[in-house]
């Protein structure tokens, strides 16, 4: 456990976990949704943790509060979800387990053969029930299309996520990465034709991409949407664990594309050295100054965190006790230019 943290611990402030309706499902969920996606088969995924190594992080998150976890099939090519259906299934009426559709789920030489990713309804049927199988579960508490597909009408996906509901397997339907516009759209097409709409947005959203600031979150903050952003860390980078000067060691780094493709730009740094100067100046760590960051936008309702050692449990729920003066919000934030999006394909 690092220096920070300890004093964190020691100042004796009692950790208690904060609760706040996901979007308008009426579900109460903890201000902190655990991300699955960090437990799977390391054979796959080499930054992964197996199933005896992420059950004592997924029980100090229960005993902690956290009642929110999110997962999706193609995570560790199905590993995740089973872990995740062995590791919750006796908490099943006491937390909200969430999973994902669209990606392929891998293991082909070249290309899938036709049918095997997307938004059809050939596809999402057949996902979803080998979902539920891995998940040991009977249905989900929020069901999310991982990406849009532009080769499927808004309607016809809207139609068939209803027919899941109708039949429940699924309570609720949520979108991920998407332009404002696309998911403004999908709203008007479920009250159109008396549909369910996606009550929850899962985009992509940190110190060090906010382009999400300037349509999404104010359209759900219009529209009473549950927001739960993914890389709330940047995969760690906003952990204060990477330096400009030093090169990249870490098993995330040197085999997940998505993190060294994303960030790591001149620019980036400036904030993480912002992030890392505060958490200094407030005696406790860079990953609580990212978290407290995005929760004091009210929009935000759980960043999904990936945690992947034991100490790190405690320190991400701490977060939830911080707050950042306007000062420090506007110096964590000055730095910022404008990026390219990222994350919607």
């Amino acid at each position: 456990m690092n220096t920070n943290l300890d004093k964190f611990i020691r100042s004796n402030r009692l950790i208690i976990m904060k609760y706040v309706r996901l979007g308008q499902t009426g579900l109460e969920v903890s201000r902190i949704c655990l991300g699955m996606m960090s437990y799977g088969d390391p054979t796959v995924s080499k930054w992964t943790l197996p199933l005896e190594d992420a059950r004592p992080i997924v029980k100090k998150a229960v005993d902690l509060g956290i009642n929110f976890f999110d997962t999706a099939n193609v995570y560790s090519k199905g590993r995740s979800e089973e872990i995740t259906g062995q590791l919750l299934g006796d908490y099943r009426d006491e937390v909200v387990i969430a999973t994902k559709v669209f990606f392929p789920m891998g293991g082909y030489k070249v290309t899938p053969p036709p049918n095997q990713s997307g938004l059809s309804r050939y596809h999402i049927n057949r996902a979803l029930d080998e979902s539920l199988q891995r998940l040991n579960m009977e249905n989900v508490d929020l069901y999310q299309i991982h990406r849009l597909d532009p080769n499927v009408p808004l309607e016809g996906i809207l139609r068939t996520l209803n027919h899941l509901i109708d039949q429940g397997k699924v309570m609720h339907i949520g979108a991920s990465s998407m332009f404002a516009w696309q998911f403004t759209k999908s709203l008007w097409i479920a009250d159109k034709y008396g549909l369910e709409s996606f009550k929850t947005m899962q985009n992509h959203y940190n110190l060090v991409y906010r382009e999400e600031e300037r349509e999404m979150l104010p359209l759900c903050k219009e529209q009473g949407i549950g927001v739960i952003p993914w890389s709330p860390l940047a995969r760690g980078f906003l952990a204060g664990k990477y330096s400009s000067k030093k090169v990249a060691k870490s098993a995330r780094y040197q085999h997940d594309k998505y993190l060294k493709g994303r960030y790591f730009k001149p620019e980036d740094f400036k904030i993480v050295d912002q992030v890392v100067t505060i958490a200094q100046e407030k005696g406790i760590t860079p990953a609580q100054v990212a978290i407290a960051w995005l929760l004091s936008n009210d929009v935000i309702t759980a960043p999904i965190v990936g945690i992947t050692k034991l100490s790190y449990v405690e320190e991400i729920v701490g977060a939830l006790d911080i707050k950042l003066t306007d000062d420090e919000i506007h110096r964590l934030e000055e730095h910022y230019i404008p990026h390219p999006v990222i994350g919607h394909s």
